[in-house]
Parts: structure tokens; sequence; C-alpha cells
């Protein structure tokens, strides 16, 4: 079973860092696009970030030059690395992945359960 783990949430100051990790675990046959998304009360969720298994970027615009996504193919992990964190930034973060877990399947969606990340003023 293709389980995705979040880990290094937290409690920061304004203009702080964070790094965030997400894992992948358990039986696949090919990692495709990894994404970081987040969700404030009230608000939708997001997509924040994404990476492809190339390591192509894309950056939603309130978090570019800021935030950094990558990954590392060998560990199965993604990241996300949160500069010059701001209030506005405080949500649950999500990590996402497409991910086929056989030669006979196609795409699928995985997700994590989140890690909070709070940015006070």
């Amino acid at each position: 079973q293709v389980q995705l783990v979040e880990s290094g949430g937290g409690l920061v100051q304004a203009g702080g860092s964070l790094r965030l990790s997400c894992v992948v675990s358990g039986n696949f046959f090919r990692l495709g696009a990894m994404r970081w998304h987040r969700q404030a009360p009230g608000n939708q969720r997001e997509l924040v970030a994404d990476i492809t298994g190339g390591g192509s970027t894309n950056y939603v615009d309130s978090v570019k030059g800021r935030f950094t996504i990558s990954r590392d193919n060998a560990k199965n992990t993604v990241y996300l690395q949160m500069n010059s964190l701001k209030p506005e930034d405080t949500a649950v973060y999500y990590c996402n992945a497409l991910i086929r877990r056989s030669s006979l399947l196609g795409w699928s969606d995985f997700w994590g359960q989140g890690t909070q990340v709070t940015v006070s003023s």
C-alpha cells in the first residue's frame, strides 16, 4: 500500500524558515510529479509548488523567490524549503504525488495527511 508521510511543520516567527519533507513508501512501479498544496482555515486548497520527475518546477506567485521545491528520487522524497515566512503562509500543507502502482495501471493521485505550519507575526 502506498503512503505519503509529511514532516517538518511547526510554529515559526515571521521571517523564519521551515523545511517540509514528504516520503513515499510502499510498493509502486513509478513515481511521477510531486506537489505541495496548502489549505488555510476558510480557504480552498491551493497548489503551492510542483516538480516533475525530471526536476522542472512551478510555483504559485505568492511564494516565488521564497519557497523551493526539490526531490530526491533515490529516497522517494520531496522537500519544500520555505524561507522568509509570512503569517499568510499559515496553513496545513499537504504532499501529493502521481503514482503508478504497477505497469498495468495508469497514474493515480495519492495524498499525505498534512502537516501544520503556523507563522506568528
